[in-house]
C-alpha cells in the first residue's frame, strides 16, 4: 500500500484534527522539577574548612533553574505533513524539528516511558557537525563556548526537561563516550538522584580507531536512570546465549535443582533457562558496517542491534520511546518495528528527512513482507500495526505550508507565533497581544492589506472595543494600507477617531521581536522557503545515467545547498534508493551529483529532494526513457 500525504486526505480529516498540529499545546508555563536531596558522600569533610559546596546540578538556580539561563519562548508546532499507513490514531508518531530544549517545553510532564539520547559528544565540533545545518553550526559553537562548563549546563537544562516528561515508571539511558562522561555521571546523579542510577552499560564494538600510543579506545558507556523505585525490566526479551563453552560441558556435569518446583539444569553456577542467560552490563555489537543495509552514511550512526537491546529492555508495546538528539532515527526506526510509540527531534533539518526517510522505507518494508503472507496489495490494504508519522516544525516554518492553510488555521498560527491570544466569535479582530487587538491577512501572499482593510479594522478596534492602538499582521501590505496608517496616526481625518495602527510583516524583524529580545535566540523564528531545483542528467551507456543538481540556487537568503536524496524508482510517496539517502565528500561537503544503473529499459521517474542549510527543502520529479 501506498502511504497517503495529509494532503490527499483533507476532506476526511475532522477540522479540529487539521487545526491540532497548529496551536501551543497547553502544559504548566514553567514546571520546577525537583531536584533530589543530594547523599552525604557529596559533601565536604569539616576538616577541609568552609568550601563551598555544589548542591544543585551545574548552572541550575534553585528558584528559576534553567530559565534563567535559557528563558521560556512559546512559539507554535506547524504540522507540514501527516503520513499515513492506514492505521489512523488520533496521536502519529511524531517526528520534530527543532532545538530540543524548546521542544520538550512545549511537551506535556509525564508523558514518555522510555528515553534514550546519544548527544553530541565532548570531543571536538568538528565530530560533531554531521549534517552541515547553519542551526548545527550556532548550536555547537554555543556548546563549545564554555568549555566543559558550558556543555554540561547546556546538557543539564536538557536533562531537566526529560526528567519531567517522563512518567513515574520511566527510564532515561544517556549515551557518552570518556571525553565527559564521568562528568556527566555526576550531573546525572544531581538530576534523578544517585539511587536512581541503575546501570553502566558498556557498548564494546572491535572495530574503531586505535593508537600506537595508547590501549585502543573499543567502548561507549550508556547511563542508565529511573525516575522513581518503579521501573520496566523485560529480562526474558533480552536474555543472551549461553557460551559454547558452557553448552559443550558433558550431561554428567549437569547438577540439577528445583526452582519453585522445576528442575532446571545448572553448570558451574550457571542457570540453563532455556531462553537463555542473563544478560551483563557489557554489549559486544559491532558497529554498523559500511555495506550494511540500515547504514545511511554518517559517522556516529548507532546500530539498531544496540537500540533493539535498550528497548526491549526497558519498554513495553505501546510505550512511548523518545529520542531528542535523534540523528538519522534508528531509535524511532526500532521502535516502530517493535511496536513502540516514539516521539524523535533533531535541530537539523537534514537528519529530520533523512529520519522519515527511513521511517517511510521501514513502513513499507513491513507491508511488503506483510504482503508475502496474504497475497493481498490494495489501497483498502492497512498496516494495521503501523500508526501515522506527523512531521513537525517549531522555530523555523515552511512558507508553502503555511498558505496551504485556511485563513481560520493561519490566523490561529500566526497569533500563537506572535505570542498574542486567539479571539473568538470576532470578524474584524482576530486576538490579542498585551490588550491590544491584532487582525490577521489572508494565508494567501497575492493576498496584500489595502487601505480598506487597514479603515475597517481602525472602525472596529475604536467602536467596539474602546481601543485606539491595533495591530495588522500580514505578508505584504499596498502603499496607500501604509498610507492611511500614516494618516491615521497623523490625526488626519478618516470618519473615525484617532487610531494608531502598526502594520507588522510576518517576515519582520518586528513580527519576532518577542523572541529576539533574548539576543542568543535572533535565530530560532523564521520562514523559509523551498531551493530552486535544476536538474540535468545524461546517459554514461546502456542503462547508465549520471544525474547533477549542483546548479540549483537556494531562495533563503544566506542559504546554500547542504544535501540531496535521490529516489531512482519514484513511485507516489518518495523514498531514496539504497545508499542515496546522505552523501559526503571531502571535508563532509555534499555530493550534489549521482551515478546510477537502472535495472531495465523503459520510461521510469526519478526524484530528487534537495535541503538547503536553513530548512528549505524541495522535492524535484522527472521523468526520463532508459535505453
Amino acid at each position: 500500500m501506498t502511504p497517503t500525504t495529509n494532503a490527499q486526505q483533507k476532506n476526511a480529516v475532522a477540522k479540529d484534527q487539521l487545526i491540532e498540529g497548529y496551536v501551543q499545546e497547553e502544559i504548566e508555563e514553567r514546571p520546577n522539577v525537583e531536584i533530589p536531596p543530594q547523599y552525604e558522600f557529596y559533601k565536604v569533610p569539616r576538616r577541609f574548612g568552609s568550601i563551598p559546596v555544589d548542591e544543585l546540578p551545574l548552572g541550575c538556580d534553585k528558584d528559576e533553574q534553567y530559565y534563567k539561563v535559557y528563558p521560556r519562548v512559546s512559539l507554535p508546532f506547524q504540522r507540514v505533513e501527516r503520513i499515513s499507513f492506514g492505521h489512523r490514531e488520533p496521536e502519529p508518531n511524531r517526528l520534530l524539528w527543532g532545538d530540543n530544549l524548546h521542544v520538550m517545553r512545549m511537551l506535556p510532564s509525564n508523558s514518555v516511558d522510555l528515553i534514550y539520547i546519544d548527544p553530541p559528544f565532548f570531543s571536538g565540533r568538528n565530530y560533531n557537525m554531521i549534517f552541515g545545518d547553519q542551526n548545527e553550526v550556532r548550536s555547537f559553537t554555543d556548546i563549545w563556548e564554555g568549555g566543559m562548563p558550558g556543555y554540561l549546563i547546556w546538557l543539564n537544562a536538557r536533562l531537566l526537561e526529560m526528567k519531567r516528561l517522563l512518567k513515574r515508571t520511566g527510564s532515561i539511558l544517556v549515551h557518552v563516550d570518556y571525553h565527559a562522561g564521568h562528568y556527566v555521571k555526576i550531573e546525572l546523579d544531581k538530576i534523578f538522584g544517585y539511587e536512581r542510577f541503575q546501570n553502566e552499560l558498556i557498548w564494546f564494538y572491535k572495530g574503531g580507531g586505535s593508537s600506537p600510543k595508547r590501549f585502543s579506545r573499543k567502548h561507549d558507556v550508556i547511563f542508565w536512570y529511573t525516575k522513581t523505585d518503579e521501573w520496566t525490566f523485560n529480562l526474558d526479551d533480552v536474555r543472551v546465549p549461553y557460551s559454547d563453552e558452557i553448552l559443550s560441558r558433558p550431561p554428567s556435569s549437569y547438577r540439577h535443582h528445583h526452582y519453585k518446583g522445576s528442575p532446571k539444569a545448572v553448570v558451574d553456577g550457571w542457570t540453563l533457562n532455556p531462553k537463555g542467560k542473563r544478560p551483563d552490563d557489557v554489549l559486544e555489537i559491532p558497529i554498523v558496517n559500511p555495506e550494511a543495509r540500515e547504514r545511511i552514511g554518517y559517522p556516529t550512526q548507532k546500530p539498531e542491534r544496540l537500540l533493539e537491546h535498550i528497548i526491549l529492555a526497558c519498554s513495553k508495546p505501546n510505550d512511548v520511546v523518545a529520542d531528542f538528539f535523534c540523528g538519522g532515527g534508528t531509535t524511532a526506526a526500532v521502535a516502530q518495528r517493535l511496536g513502540r510509540r516514539w516521539i524523535a527531534c533533531d535541530m537539523s533539518r537534514i537528519a529530520v528527512a533523512i529520519t522519515a526517510d527511513r521511517i517511510l522505507k521501514g513502513a513499507d518494508q513491513s507491508f511488503r513482507n506483510s504482503e508475502r503472507t496474504t497475497k493481498i496489495r490494495s489501497s483498502q490494504t492497512s498496516l494495521s500495526n503501523v500508526p501515522d508519522m506527523s512531521l513537525e516544525y517549531w522555530g523555523t516554518y515552511e512558507v508553502p505550508s503555511l498558505v496551504r492553510l485556511s485563513d481560520e488555521e493561519f490566523r490561529h498560527f500566526i497569533i500563537t507565533a506572535y505570542d498574542g491570544r486567539v479571539a473568538t466569535g470576532e470578524d474584524l479582530i482576530h486576538g490579542y497581544k498585551n490588550g491590544v487587538p491584532l487582525h490577521v491577512g489572508s494565508a494567501s501572499q497575492d493576498a496584500t492589506i489595502t487601505k480598506d482593510d487597514v479603515i475597517e479594522f481602525a472602525r472596529a478596534i475604536v467602536t467596539r472595543k474602546g481601543k485606539h492602538h491595533g495591530e495588522i499582521l500580514a505578508w505584504a501590505f499596498t502603499p496607500s494600507a501604509q498610507k492611511a496608517a500614516d494618516e491615521l496616526a497623523a490625526q488626519q481625518a478618516i470618519a473615525v477617531d484617532f487610531v494608531t495602527l502598526s502594520l507588522v510583516p510576518i517576515e519582520s524583524d518586528k513580527f519576532s521581536e518577542h523572541v529576539r529580545k533574548h539576543k542568543e535566540y535572533a535565530n530560532l523564528l523564521r520562514f523559509v522557503v523551498p531551493p530552486e531545483v535544476r536538474l540535468t542528467y545524461k546517459r554514461l551507456g546502456p542503462l547508465a545515467y549520471s544525474f547533477d543538481i549542483s546548479e540549483s540556487v537556494p531562495l533563503n537568503p544566506g542559504g546554500k545547498i547542504a544535501n540531496v536524496q535521490w529516489d531512482f524508482d519514484h513511485k507516489t510517496q518518495f523514498e531514496s534508493t539504497r545508499g542515496y539517502a546522505f552523501v559526503r565528500g571531502a571535508e563532509n561537503t555534499p555530493v550534489l551529483t549521482a551515478s546510477y544503473e537502472f535495472p531495465k529499459a523503459g520510461k521510469t521517474k526519478i526524484a530528487c529532494r534537495v535541503q538547503d542549510d536553513l530548512g528549505g527543502e524541495k522535492t524535484h520529479v522527472a521523468e526520463i526513457e532508459v535505453r
